[in-house]
């Protein structure tokens, strides 16, 4: 950063993803991608720098690295003589890989070896394995030392490890986390499927590990914070119509879905609708159904004087109206008005 001496660790990515911290300790200028040539135990190796900088200070905190004198350094950046002879050590993996196998058939020892590295000046063979069991590989050990004539080392991998070493693409269409970014594998179990009503089918739920995916501790926190509003059903509901079970939960939109025995229809219930029910089931009170939670036997006994209310109203509406009739004039026998007759006489 500017005006900011420039952090001098830096983070060097080598083969199956694996990742460690070295000192530049000759200030060299470095970019992204550059090849360097980085101090080991015994000789040296070549890796790709990932990251540099501010990101990696960070980085060291974050994974509680301790940096000290004693840390590796960077020696140089690799040169075309190095990188031919990078390349050369990396063509003696498979082949290795193949017959260290074939040793391990032969001593039939219970391991299963998924990857080999050879360090960049060929004295040092890494064997990456993977076993339920202790292996005593002390002959494995100088058998392999006759036959590539280098230093072994056996290092022990989990199966989380291995399938990101090895790489691959996910059920997602992505490719693995644990071979791309994801380096700290926590203990994921099969209550995190339940917290997301996922189904509990284990070819869906299981990586290529062979493990319950790593993603599905991603969302949990999420669930678990939803799931806070949500009640435990632990026994059906009881209604008129009959007993009421628990299909499904819509943890996000607040919904119970509830079916019984004798249909296939499911009926959407709030939360609010949910606790109502259960705290009349437990008070003994069993309602008419999901909309009506009044009990059959305890509606409201119907009086005489509800009965009569509409007579009374209408005998109110008429009485109050004003008598507006017209009384009718006589008629005579032809239909027409007659005339009141005159008091004078007939000329």
């Amino acid at each position: 950063m500017p005006g900011m001496k420039k952090y001098d660790v830096v983070e060097v990515k080598f083969k199956g993803g694996r990742k460690e911290y070295y000192r530049n300790v000759h200030q060299l200028d470095l970019t992204t991608g550059d090849y360097v040539v980085v101090e080991m135990q015994s000789g040296f190796h070549i890796g790709s720098v990932s990251l540099q900088g501010e990101l990696v200070r960070l980085q060291v905190k974050k994974r509680a690295v301790k940096i000290t004198d004693d840390t590796k350094v960077i020696h140089r950046i690799a040169t075309p003589k190095d990188l031919e002879r990078h390349d050369q050590a990396v063509l003696r993996d498979l082949p290795a890989l193949y017959r260290s196998r074939e040793i391990i058939r032969e001593l039939k020892l219970n391991m299963k070896l998924s990857d080999v590295e050879f360090q960049s000046d060929n004295t040092k063979a890494t064997f990456y394995y993977s076993s339920e069991e202790r292996v005593d590989f002390r002959e494995l050990i100088k058998m392999l030392a006759s036959e590539f004539k280098a230093r072994i080392e056996m290092r022990q991998i989990s199966l989380r490890q291995e399938a990101g070493r090895l790489g691959g693409i996910g059920s997602c269409g992505r490719e693995l986390c644990c071979s791309t970014w994801l380096t700290d594998f926590k203990n994921i179990a099969t209550s995190a499927a339940r917290y997301q009503n996922l189904s509990l089918n284990p070819a869906k739920l299981s990586g290529q590990c062979g493990r319950l995916k790593c993603c599905l501790n991603y969302e949990l926190d999420t669930y678990m914070d939803a799931l806070q509003d949500i009640p435990t059903i632990e026994k059906p509901l009881e209604t008129q119509k009959g007993r009421a079970f628990l299909q499904k939960t819509d943890i996000f939109r607040k919904l119970m879905w509830f079916g019984y025995s004798a249909e296939s229809t499911w009926h959407p219930l709030p939360i609010p609708r949910v606790l109502q029910i259960v705290e009349l089931n437990k008070k003994g009170i069993i309602p008419e159904s999901f909309d009506v939670l009044t009990p059959v036997g305890e509606k409201e006994p119907v009086t005489a004087a509800a009965l009569n209310s509409d007579l009374q109203k209408l005998d109110a509406k008429y009485t109050s109206r004003p008598n507006k009739k017209k009384k009718k004039k006589p008629r005579g026998p032809e239909g027409n008005v007659s005339k009141p007759a005159s008091s004078g006489k007939a000329s």
